[in-house]
């Protein structure tokens, strides 16, 4: 495990209807960890998200990043080191032209121009969309925007990546193509939390899953753990994963050697059954 990257102590934030979000949250991010965020709709992800990022301010609690608690004074340092990349694009997208969209964060980080278009070049690089650079963001597909949208966060050289429900409105070519991605970012280290409904996703990609449930973490650990635990599956509304359940179901049919080893892909399914 990497050293650690974020702390968040004792995290509660109340919205105006004076409803709580976040009930005492605490939890450790470490370098290079790959996090599935699970919980139904309105358990605390997003303003969890919002909170980590310093888009939202915590009415209690603190949050630490490599060691430094942020404050009023620190917090572009939060903004800088964290990127989040949002369910809806439109939302996120604010620029006339995919170059100018994917230049504005580095900009705000007050670089030199030559620095910022280096940035973006590779950033539209990386995400294969450099044909796009001079298309207004809001002529292209869903997943084009996407592509974009993380673009803005590779070009900031964030340390730690947000995604909140980055598959929501992507069809299978597109979620298959973001996948990739995130496999690519997590070979190069970065440290991602990716907030999902989709348990499949999360059991085949993740190595760490926290579950939320009404504004707590109720859950933290190893995704085979987090679910073989129905306790918690029923309690924050989610399934087991499909090929957990039919490997599950096959062992207990005595179809199937149990091996414990579980497997994660259709793939790793198929060469058991060989």
């Amino acid at each position: 495990m990497g050293n650690l990257i974020l702390k968040v102590e004792d995290l509660y934030y109340i919205y105006g209807n004076g409803k709580p979000a976040l009930e005492g949250v605490n939890v450790d991010i470490y370098e290079g960890e790959k996090i599935a965020v699970l919980g139904s709709n309105g358990s605390g992800k997003s303003t969890f998200f919002l909170n980590v990022d310093g888009v939202l301010t915590p009415q209690q609690g603190k949050i630490s990043y490599r060691g430094t608690v942020i404050s009023k004074k620190n917090l572009n340092e939060l903004r800088k080191n964290i990127g989040i990349v949002f369910q809806d694009a439109d939302n996120q997208i604010i620029a006339s032209t995919v170059r100018a969209e994917v230049a504005f964060g580095p900009m705000n980080l007050k670089l030199p121009k030559e620095e910022v278009l280096k940035r973006v070049d590779e950033a539209l690089s990386y995400m294969n969309i450099s044909d796009f650079k001079d298309r207004p963001p809001h002529y292209l597909s869903g997943g084009e925007k996407k592509r974009v949208t993380i673009a803005d966060i590779i070009a900031m050289k964030s340390e730690i990546i947000i995604f909140d429900e980055p598959t929501a409105a992507l069809d299978p070519l597109n979620a298959h193509m973001l996948e990739e991605v995130l496999l690519k970012l997590g070979a190069e280290g970065k440290t991602m939390l990716i907030s999902t409904h989709d348990v499949d996703f999360a059991y085949r990609w993740a190595e760490r899953v926290i579950v939320f449930c009404m504004g707590k973490i109720i859950a933290d650990g190893a995704p085979l753990e987090i679910f073989q635990n129905t306790e918690i599956l029923k309690q924050a509304n989610l399934r087991q994963p499909t090929l957990l359940e039919v490997y599950e179901s096959l062992v207990e049919k005595h179809l199937l050697k149990d091996t414990k080893d579980y497997p994660k892909s259709t793939q790793e399914f198929k060469k058991m059954l060989e």
